[in-house]
């Protein structure tokens, strides 16, 4: 997750050394969302901040949840304060939890901004473990959020919607929703269900002109962690061998995805799961650990 300001716009890549960078550039506003109105859940931090105030630089209106108020309150006020003419963004808290809380934010968002048009199911929460270890009630708690919670979203957003002639639904699933990883049943059960559920509300939704799709991204960085391996030369380039494009994503990389998703520019586009990875997902194992192994080994002969 992301505690402080986001940068936005990804410019070209610069080599530093044997890692690439981003050099950013300066943003540039079309008006790609003028006049239209979204939900963000899990808009205080991370993702879910950077989808908002991608949003609302292109003209969105925005009302975005969360549980963190404080954080919430602090972000929506920071971004409405670079808000161009016509755009704008509130905060209310809202648990994803709470099925009263997900109706509600959509009443709220209509009677706030008079119609609806995007919905991003991004907020979630999640407990590790295995078939075996985990608890039921952790179980259920993670199905709940990251399953039941874009459903129950959707449930209530698409008749608002379709009354203001058609919407978006984005739902942010994972790469985890693709290939597993150990220790992680319950998210990983969930972010894979979401695809099926992208898809199925695709089907259901699209003859009223309502799309529905999902985003897949690979790991995202945030601040701390953008601080440690900037001093730490062999666990940064360890992860980024991960990644074709030799770098991890960042916020701003989902954010321009969500964009595209939500805006008319993508209105022949539903039920599809875009993977935003950095070719993470399509890199063969078996060739990944040779490149990995003389990784290591010209990292230590370099010591």
């Amino acid at each position: 997750m992301v505690d402080g300001p986001i940068p936005f716009w990804p410019g070209t890549a610069i080599r530093n050394g044997t890692h690439w960078r981003h050099q950013m550039s300066a943003p540039t506003h079309t008006g790609r969302l003028a006049g239209k109105v979204a939900v963000v859940t899990g808009g205080a931090q991370g993702i879910g901040q950077g989808i908002v105030k991608r949003f609302v630089e292109e003209g969105a209106r925005v009302l975005m949840t969360d549980i963190q108020v404080e954080k919430g309150e602090a972000t929506a006020s920071a971004i409405a304060a670079e808000a161009p003419d016509g755009a704008g963004v509130t905060f209310m808290r809202a648990d994803i939890l709470q099925p009263a809380d997900i109706e509600a934010m959509v009443e709220h968002a209509v009677a706030t901004y008079g119609r609806l048009d995007i919905l991003v199911n991004n907020a979630y929460w999640n407990a590790g473990g295995t078939a075996v270890s985990i608890g039921l009630d952790d179980w259920n708690k993670a199905q709940a959020a990251m399953v039941t919670a874009p459903m129950l979203g959707a449930k209530y957003a698409v008749p608002h919607m379709v009354a203001s002639g058609g919407g978006s639904v984005i739902t942010i699933s994972s790469v985890h929703g693709l290939l597993a990883a150990a220790n992680g049943v319950a998210y990983e059960t969930a972010k894979g269900a979401l695809i099926l559920l992208t898809k199925a509300m695709a089907v259901d939704f699209g003859p009223q002109n309502v799309r529905v799709n999902a985003i897949c991204p690979g790991y995202i960085s945030h601040d701390a962690q953008n601080r440690e391996w900037q001093s730490d030369g062999f666990s940064r380039g360890l992860q980024e061998m991960n990644y074709p494009l030799r770098r991890w994503g960042s916020p701003v990389d989902i954010a321009n995805g969500a964009l595209y998703l939500a805006s008319d520019e993508a209105q022949f586009v539903t039920g599809h799961a875009l993977v935003i990875d950095g070719g993470m997902t399509v890199q063969l194992q078996d060739s990944h650990s040779g490149r990995v192994t003389e990784f290591v080994r010209g990292f230590t002969d370099g010591k």
